[in-house]
C-alpha cells in the first residue's frame, strides 16, 4: 500500500514512495508535515511535551497499537482523511534547526529536511527510540528509507 505525505511547503513525494514496503497495510495512509519557524515549534514542544524548548520535529500520531502489525482501515474507522487514506498523524519540522543540524553534521539540508521527515513518519507508525534496541530498530528503518532516495550520510 502506498503512504500519501502532504506538505504545502516542501514536496516529500519521493520520500512517501520509499516508505513503500516499509509497513503492512490493507489501505493507503497519509500524513501531513507542517514546515514551521522556532517560535512555533517550542509553542508546541510546550504545550504538548511540557518541554519549553526548540527542537528539531515533532510528532503527533492518530493511531494507537499499529507498530508491527497489520495496519487494518476496519480498526480505525473515523480516522480516514478526505481521500479515503487512513490519516496516520502530523508531523512539524523546524526548518531553522533542520540548517544548523545539516551544517553541524556536515551534509546538505535536503538531506536533513528527509531525515527529520522519515523519523517523524516512523514516529506515526508507533516506533521510538527510548530503549536502545529499539533505537536500533528505528534507525534501520529510517537509514533504509532514506537510502532508497539516496539521502545517505
Amino acid at each position: 500500500m502506498k503512504l500519501y505525505i502532504f506538505c504545502e511547503e516542501e514536496n516529500f513525494s519521493a520520500l512517501a514512495d520509499a516508505f513503500e514496503n516499509e509497513f503492512e497495510s490493507d489501505t493507503d495512509l497519509s500524513a501531513e508535515i507542517a514546515i514551521v519557524g522556532e517560535d512555533e515549534i517550542r509553542r508546541l514542544n510546550r504545550e504538548m511535551r511540557g518541554t519549553d524548548a526548540v527542537t528539531d520535529v515533532l510528532s503527533f500520531p492518530s493511531l494507537d497499537g499499529i507498530f508491527g502489525v497489520k495496519i487494518e482501515k476496519k480498526n480505525f474507522p473515523a480516522d480516514a482523511d478526505g481521500q479515503g487514506n487512513l490519516f496516520i498523524g502530523s508531523i512539524a519540522i523546524c526548518k531553522k534547526r533542520a540548517e544548523e543540524q545539516a551544517e553541524e553534521y556536515g551534509h546538505g539540508i535536503i538531506r536533513e529536511m528527509n531525515y527529520l521527515a522519515v523519523h517523524g513518519v516512523c514516529h506515526l507508525l508507533g516506533y521510538d527510540h527510548m530503549e536502545e534496541n529499539d533505537k536500533i530498530i528505528m534507525r534501520e528503518k529510517e537509514e533504509r528509507v532514506l537510502a532508497k532516495i539516496g539521502a545517505v550520510r
